[in-house]
């Protein structure tokens, strides 16, 4: 399908001649309201602040400030101004592909480490292994080197070589490696798998220009494996290509189904996209993960499908980035990326979460005070989907049924307390740890259990690294520090997808979902087998209210 745009206008940037307020005071114009006058005294201040400030700044520095008051004067951190450089990144996350070996790596110990190999890729094939250091990049030492600097070395044009050197356990002196660069292409779906004989798992992380085509396949060889129902998990996902959250919501949706509008100041940026194709999968029972790490794109898409009675949301209420940006090209290579229109669903509910309502920290994450009042339909604004179900407006997309995930005893955070306290050095023994566990327990399946010699080893680990916590707060944690170092093994076993295979063994979001879909035959079905079960929990919640009082 395609989706029509209106085509804006190259921004000018025009050079404003210094001239006097009079002269346009006596053309009828005010000294408040003159574009001229204003742009004049702004050449007043800037020329002051370069010649007599005490600390010396160039105008292009003065300049770039000007521009950053301004654009975080609008209240909205979404717009902001983007060099060269950012630009490309966000190119990379769009595109989802670049020229590289195919590895995470991060800073351990001060130094390049391997996080984890990509599947397929140059650095997988060449064996290199999560945990192996590399020591130097184009002669470069990597000893306190920034992470973004390790990766423009490695990055580079596909079908060039690079040179870098690794010391891995057992090496006596660095091993040189010369790997020649490929297109890399960064997953949308990293997980997909069966949880049991009849229900699938997606995992979709973000929309890219790939993601359809990675999501058919995925559902496409899951009911190859006898799938009669999904989950669709975009926990993690925090947007990007939106026309792919449109496409992906016409993989579900029948022909002329409205999947979402953009309202803005401009009419012609009043848009409506509607599904172009018929349901490509009639009648799956879908289940959508969502929560405060879902934004923009992932919640249109999971609006869509709600107002339409097509998939089931589970989880906590999303981001609610629900606002439009559109990228002007400035000189000098750089770009305006602003907030021009703002989502809305089928129903009508804005996604855009009012800014300061429900606390959010910069990973999407919502803070601890605002998880409960982000998650209560209480007061927020109702409005019916097509089948008539009511839904909640007021940011965001809310769940049909709000399951929210295990949290920490106060036992277990007086641990985590004292591990912060740490914490780059507990980081690293756990992933130490568990890089050389899984090297010696090449077929460890995905379930095994954390014993107790593990965790005894763990902490003589932590005391030799210099983490000192008191053997009791250890033990009363135990529970916590074994999923913890479970999932540690897993990532540095099977990556993304071996983390997120574990990672699931253990959700209320994952269980609750598996659960419902085992007994929905349809979409209809689904969807009554939930609202008995919220009801049969809401009266479970009732009682032990009772018994509480």
């Amino acid at each position: 399908m395609r989706i029509s745009r209106s085509t804006m206008g190259p921004m000018i940037v025009a050079a404003i001649a210094v001239v006097t307020g009079g002269w346009f005071l006596q053309q009828g114009a005010t000294q408040g309201s003159n574009v001229y006058f204003q742009a004049n005294l702004f050449n007043e201040v800037l020329h002051h602040v370069q010649d007599r400030f005490v600390d010396e700044k160039t105008t292009s520095d003065l300049y770039k400030m000007a521009i950053d008051g301004m654009l975080e004067e609008l209240g909205d951190p979404h717009t902001a101004f983007m060099s060269s450089d950012e630009y490309s990144r966000l190119m990379i996350e769009t595109q989802g592909e670049y020229g590289g070996v195919g590895m995470e790596i991060g800073s351990r110990d001060g130094w390049i480490t391997v996080i984890s190999p990509l599947p397929g890729t140059p650095a997988e094939r060449a064996g290199m292994q999560a945990g192996d250091r590399i020591v130097e990049i184009e002669g470069k030492t990597t000893r306190n080197m920034k992470e973004d600097d390790a990766v423009k070395l490695l990055r580079g044009p596909r079908g060039s070589p690079v040179n870098f050197k690794v010391m891995r356990e057992g090496m006596s002196e660095p091993s040189p490696y010369r790997i020649v660069r490929e297109e890399i292409r960064i997953k949308s779906v990293p997980a997909a798998y069966m949880i049991d004989n009849s229900v699938g798992y997606v995992e979709l992380v973000r929309f890219s220009e790939r993601s359809t085509d990675e999501l058919r396949a995925a559902i496409n060889q899951l009911k190859s494996q006898g799938m009669k129902s999904l989950i669709l998990d975009m926990r993690r996902n925090p947007g990007g290509l939106l026309d792919q959250g449109i496409y992906i919501a016409d993989l579900f949706l029948d022909r002329g189904d409205l999947i979402a509008e953009t309202r803005s100041r401009m009419a012609q940026q009043n848009q409506k996209a509607s599904a172009a194709d018929p349901d490509e999968y009639p009648n799956l029972p879908i289940v959508v993960l969502v929560g405060p790490g879902s934004a923009s794109a992932a919640e249109i898409l999971a609006g869509a499908l709600q107002d339409h009675d097509r998939a089931l949301i589970v989880g906590r209420t999303s981001f609610g980035k629900g606002s439009v940006q559109t990228l002007f090209p400035l000189a000098n290579k750089n770009y305006l990326k602003m907030t021009t229109a703002r989502w809305f669903t089928p129903s009508g509910r804005s996604i855009q979460r009012p800014y300061g309502i429900g606390a959010t920290h910069a990973n999407g994450e919502e803070a601890e005070d605002s998880t409960a009042a982000a998650n209560d339909s209480t007061n927020k604004p109702a409005f019916k989907t097509d089948g008539g179900r009511t839904v909640y407006g007021g940011g965001g997309i809310h769940p049909d049924l709000v399951v929210m995930p295990d949290t920490l005893t106060l036992k277990e955070k007086a641990f985590y307390e004292a591990a912060q306290k740490q914490a780059q050095q507990y980081r690293l023994t756990a992933f130490n740890y568990a890089v050389h566990f899984a090297r010696a327990n090449p077929n460890l399946p995905i379930d095994f259990q954390v014993t107790d010699q593990m965790l005894n080893e763990f902490y003589d680990a932590l005391n030799k690294a210099g983490v000192k916590i008191d053997r009791q707060t250890y033990n009363e944690a135990r529970k916590a520090v074994a999923q913890d170092l479970g999932l540690e093994i897993a990532y540095s076993k099977g990556g993304q997808e071996g983390w997120r295979k574990r990672a699931n063994l253990n959700s209320p979001e994952i269980n609750t979902a598996a659960a419902l879909l085992r007994k929905a035959t349809s979409p209809a079905s689904l969807f009554a087998t939930a609202s008995a079960f919220d009801a049969s929990r809401t009266v479970t919640a009732k009682k032990q209210s009772s018994i509480n009082n």
